[in-house]
């Protein structure tokens, strides 16, 4: 039961009105009113509690009623009060989770509720809660529900909660399955997140090229005989248009910044056993040829079909010639589009939703309608917002600029390490791990600087915020399985500096230490990590960092909010500790 129910059952119980109850507890009668209606529930240990606790003991023990004593009336209120308080804390994470989950404005969001939005976004980020917990839920699920009922948004919310498109069919349940996950569902995690992050984590990019000749391919001279102009329908020609507009680009003198987007359906197109190989090829012949891609992803569907999307890009990402972009504006549920353009060649395509074979692509040479269309890609490309910024080995300095600008700024950080962390690695110890591993003294020097600043950066941090560590804490058995290095991809060191046991063992004992004397740092232990070429670094509610120690050290830097929420609420998955025993 709830508060207003334990209190109207005392009520109940004791043959009274609300105005006795008043009066006898010196609360105003709107304030009764108030409590067993559920707008309002006082707070544990304020006067306001203890009055109205004073006034029900007194009443019953005037109409002789031996059962109710203040402790029993004192405990029950506070069991509910206490499930309340745990509530509330699931009702801010879960809030954000939602909010940013559909992309809604807090600006938005607070106009609808008739709320400050400095009051919003404290709710959201758990420094406030609610005056009354239980009608700001009920008002949120109205919004939900009156402003975000599309087949798409719906699908976002089954993802995240964990029911199905039957569960919320009709309006009403809709706002029950909202108003009930908002006080104490549990975020549905994404295995989805957790398959990118092993392909990541596994992915060899020195393996992929050789795998598809990359190195022996040969972008042809002989001029593609196409027409200035052609247009495509059905699904078979539209799956040549796309190869048609790879194969004119390729084979056209021009070296101009490619842009794309799409926001069409691939899986039938994916059907075909050819085309994915012939439209990878096609990719990759471009990106031999030198062309920088500006790549506009479609973020406008489901999770996992966002991160399979994601998945296919991973070798292109690594090459570095990949920008990818979002474009956060309303979404779309009635036309579909297609915008390609290059130095030399334009693909626009259009359908109906749910109707893509009937749709129509129409393939340009010519020098207008180029020009045309690529002021349009331009246009589109100025609306977009960086997806992820991505930092390769020539890209060192701007990585180092936007951590070092990113010391100061607010807020906790979270870090998942594969390794140990080397801010707790002691001089010491350093030299002896780089003396048995044969490390130049030219490279010795590098690292045992760049492990300086480590220390200098992370001490500034914990200054002002509170910095959580997950590290793998491996058994003698275990550790000789899955030998560890020191991180160094953050200087794009992509040799491995292993540790022995003992090594390893020392080290952490030093990183506990360190805990031991440093207030805010937090130690966790995430044995035996599933992800071991990878780390991430979370600060929170402003950016996720996913970083590949090697083949090759690269950092993805990721602030779209879905996605950023999607790694900060994840479950890392760690292996299975069986196949030791």
């Amino acid at each position: 039961m709830n508060f207003k129910d334990i209190l109207n059952n005392y009520i109940d119980v004791l043959d009274c009105t609300g105005k006795e109850l008043s009066e006898y507890s010196g609360l105003s009668a709107a304030t009764i009113s108030r409590y067993r209606s559920g707008e309002r529930v006082p707070e544990s240990g304020t006067d306001n509690l203890t009055n109205l606790i004073q006034g029900i003991v007194h009443m019953a023990a005037d109409r002789r009623i031996a059962d109710i004593t203040a402790d029993s009336v004192t405990d029950s209120f506070n069991r509910t009060l206490q499930s309340l308080s745990s509530n509330i804390s699931v009702l801010h994470t879960n809030l954000d989770m939602l909010l940013n989950t559909l992309d809604i404005s807090g600006s938005e969001f607070s106009k609808y509720l008739n709320y400050d939005s400095s009051y919003v976004s404290r709710i959201r980020n758990g420094k406030r809660q609610p005056s009354n917990p239980q009608n700001f839920i009920s008002e949120t699920a109205h919004f939900i529900v009156h402003r975000y009922s599309t087949v798409q948004q719906k699908s976002l919310v089954c993802r995240l909660t964990g029911c199905t498109m039957e569960d919320i069919a009709d309006d009403s349940s809709y706002m029950n399955l909202i108003s009930s996950w908002l006080s104490d569902g549990a975020v549905n995690t994404y295995d989805s997140l957790s398959v990118f992050l092993e392909k990541l984590n596994e992915f060899n990019l020195d393996e992929y090229i050789r795998a598809i000749h990359f190195d022996e391919l040969k972008v042809p001279t002989v001029p593609f005989q196409f027409p200035g102009s052609k247009s495509y329908y059905g699904l078979q020609e539209m799956m040549n248009s796309e190869l048609d507009f790879l194969k004119t680009t390729v084979l056209s003198k021009s070296c101009e910044p490619v842009t794309m987007y799409s926001d069409m359906p691939m899986e039938e197109m994916a059907k075909d056993p050819e085309f994915p190989k012939k439209w990878m090829f096609g990719m990759a012949m471009m990106l031999k040829k030198g062309l920088h891609l500006n790549q506009i992803h479609n973020l406008d569907r489901s999770f996992e079909d966002m991160m399979l999307g994601l998945e296919s890009w991973i070798p292109m990402y690594m090459t570095g010639q990949i920008s990818p972009y979002y474009l956060k504006s309303a979404e779309n549920t009635t036309f579909l589009h297609l915008l390609k353009v290059s130095g030399a060649a334009a693909l626009t395509g259009e359908a109906i939703t749910g109707y893509h074979a009937d749709g129509r692509y129409y393939l340009t040479k010519n020098k207008n309608e180029v020009a045309y269309y690529k002021k349009r890609a331009d246009d589109l490309l100025a609306n977009a917002l960086p997806l992820m910024e991505i930092y390769r080995n020539d890209s060192e300095r701007k990585l180092d600029t936007f951590l070092q600008s990113d010391i100061s700024t607010d807020g906790n950080r979270r870090t998942i390490l594969s390794s140990l962390p080397l801010h707790t690695l002691s001089d010491e110890l350093l030299k002896r791990i780089l003396k048995h591993n044969k490390v130049e003294d030219s490279e010795a020097g590098i690292i045992a600087g760049y492990i300086s600043e480590q220390r200098t950066n992370i001490s500034r941090i914990t200054e002002h915020a509170i910095l959580t560590e997950e590290i793998p804490i491996l058994t003698k058995e275990e550790f000789e399985q899955y030998p560890i290095s020191l991180s160094l991809s953050g200087i794009f060191y992509e040799k491995d500096i292993l540790y022995s046991y003992d090594d390893y063992e020392e080290h952490l004992n030093l990183t506990r230490r360190y805990e031991a004397e440093h207030a805010n740092y937090i130690l966790k232990n995430n044995p035996l990590s599933a992800f071991r070429n990878i780390q991430i670094r979370i600060h929170e509610r402003k950016w996720v960092m996913v970083s590949k120690n090697k083949t090759p050290s690269i950092h993805f830097l990721i602030k779209h909010p879905k996605l950023r929420n999607a790694f900060e609420n994840m479950i890392i998955p760690v292996q299975d500790r069986k196949k030791w025993s």
